[in-house]
Formats: C-alpha cells, structure tokens, sequence
C-alpha cells in the first residue's frame, strides 16, 4: 500500500506520482510551470554529496530543486 510523503523523501532511482503542491503564489505557479501538476510522475535521478539540490525528472526534463521546495510537493510511490 502506497503512502504519501513529501518529494524530498525520495531515494535515487524511485519514481513517485504528484498529489499536491503545498507552495502558494509565485513558487506554485513556478513549480507548476516546470511540469509539477497533479498526476505527473517524477524520478529522484541524483542528489548532490550534500544533499542539496537533488536532481529530479520530470517530463523528460532535469530540474534541481532545494530540499525546501522538494518538502512542499507532496507524492504517492
């Protein structure tokens, strides 16, 4: 049984389906923009030696988010 956690929970290589995005305004609409909506599946491809970025894909795309924008961005494995 899946559960959902925040994006920032996900290990290299584990795919995760979008439920919600928790950011209001212009993060939200940026988020959005980059293809996070409701649905799309995204894949943890690689995080930095620190942890942050992490490297995530999304519609055939790479995108680099902070841990903080990752943690608003609520997924279903």
């Amino acid at each position: 049984m899946s559960t959902s956690e925040p994006l920032s929970c996900l290990h290299e290589g584990q795919r995760a389906r979008v439920l919600s995005i928790l950011e209001s305004g212009a993060m939200r609409r940026r988020l959005q923009d980059i293809g996070l909506i409701e649905g799309t599946t995204v894949e943890c491809v690689q995080k930095s030696p620190a942890g942050d970025p992490v490297a995530y894909g999304i519609r055939g795309a790479i995108v680099a988010l902070r841990a903080e924008q990752a943690a608003a961005i609520i997924v279903q494995r």
